[in-house]
């Protein structure tokens, strides 16, 4: 088997991952059955682990003997949205030009998924010697929620593997760290009254745009901290409020106002720790519209949070992906967030490497190079030749 073969087995089956809509707002169990009709043809079961609803899954199998010393392949099924882009072609199928394939999640990260698919069927023939564990999450867009379940059960069920190896596309280049990422939602109901008799309401919109002020004094804060010196660009936490909304007419004293904000920190960085002097706020504002109106307030609620990933000190799953990759570079660590800190804090020694470039991630016309497909080819057939030793 070579890179070109294996890329070549790869990129049909992402043809067929990519004609299955997986925006996070869809079920994901077309492509899990997918998955598991491809895993069946070589006499391998997976286990589903379902939300709350049964809408959506988790997969995780194993190839290969029960074994210790295995390594997981792990990458998220879900993709954004595609909805106002100006896409030049189907988003919903794969289409080459020239040297690119072009579909939603090429890149992030259907690419990485069939690939671990190629791969798993020639593990199970050659006789591994420790076992090949595939792990697909739902979710990760919108705030990794998938994971942490599939991740409580290969830590309880499985044999505790040597490395855990997250395909978001980093150009087949290996990463030892991310931010952590926590979001919250923040609801600010006043008092409706006319626009001119200000002193017969409380705008909800006022209130709303005293706490966002707070929020921007503390992300400016946060720009001067950090270590210039360290692997994250930018160096220091980032917070941003990436949505509001509020109001009914302009001479209306607004009765609801909300908005949302992220904070990505740095490893060490306890968000709650360092939110307290705005969620302090919130509660006296809270405290002071009750007083005036007993209908009003102020409600903070996390929508997600994911942790950080912090570069592990000669940790194994560096060592074994840097050589599978043939990767000599420096330290990297890249400001998004993934599941490689939810892996991490399980107990899981993890590395982030896959193919394609996070630049061309939820753009129109997302796309992914052939050349990365045979990259991460080649790190596969190098990573299996390990599992046979």
């Amino acid at each position: 088997m070579t890179p070109d073969q294996l890329s070549a087995e790869a990129i049909a089956i992402l043809a067929d991952l990519i004609a299955i809509d997986t925006t996070s707002r869809e079920s994901n169990l077309d492509l899990i059955a997918y998955v598991e009709r491809h895993l069946a043809g070589f006499g391998v079961g997976g286990r589903r682990v379902f939300n709350a609803d049964g809408s959506k899954a988790n997969l995780y199998a194993t190839v290969g003997p029960m074994e210790r010393g295995g390594v997981v392949l792990s990458g998220h099924s879900d993709v954004v949205p595609v909805d106002g882009q100006p896409w030049t072609s189907d988003p919903w199928r794969l289409t080459r030009r020239g040297d690119r394939l072009f579909g939603r999640g090429t890149c992030d990260m259907k690419g990485f998924l069939a690939l671990s698919l190629a791969l798993a069927p020639h593990v199970a023939s050659a006789g591994a010697k420790r076992p090949l564990h595939l792990a697909i999450s739902y979710d990760e867009e919108v705030g990794c929620l998938g994971a942490p379940s599939m991740i409580a059960e290969i830590a309880r069920e499985l044999p505790a593997p040597a490395a855990v190896v997250v395909g978001e596309p980093t150009e087949m280049v290996v990463v030892g760290g991310h931010k952590g990422i926590a979001t919250w939602i923040v609801t600010v109901t006043g008092h409706e009254a006319h626009s001119s008799l200000t002193h017969l309401g409380v705008s909800a919109n006022m209130v709303a745009i005293r706490l966002m002020q707070r929020l921007a004094d503390l992300a400016e804060r946060l720009a001067g901290e950090g270590d210039p010196q360290g692997p994250f660009c930018p160096h220091h936490a980032t917070l941003t409020v990436g949505q509001m909304a509020g109001g009914t007419a302009v001479n209306i004293l607004a009765r609801e106002c909300r908005f949302a904000f992220d904070l990505r920190t740095l490893p060490g960085q306890e968000p709650e720790e360092v939110l307290a002097p705005f969620f302090a706020a919130c509660a006296e504002a809270d405290a002071a519209l009750r007083l005036r109106f007993p209908g009003a307030g102020v409600r903070v609620e996390r929508r997600s949070r994911t942790p950080a990933f912090a570069p592990e000190a000669d940790g194994m799953a560096e060592r074994l992906a840097r050589a599978w990759a043939g990767d000599n570079g420096p330290a990297r660590a890249v400001p998004y967030a993934a599941e490689a800190g939810q892996f991490q804090g399980a107990g899981f020694s993890t590395i982030i490497c896959g193919p394609g470039s996070i630049t061309q991630a939820h753009q129109p016309d997302e796309y992914i190079e052939v050349a990365q497909m045979e990259r991460g080819a080649a790190f596969m057939l190098r990573l299996a030749d390990d599992l046979y030793r």
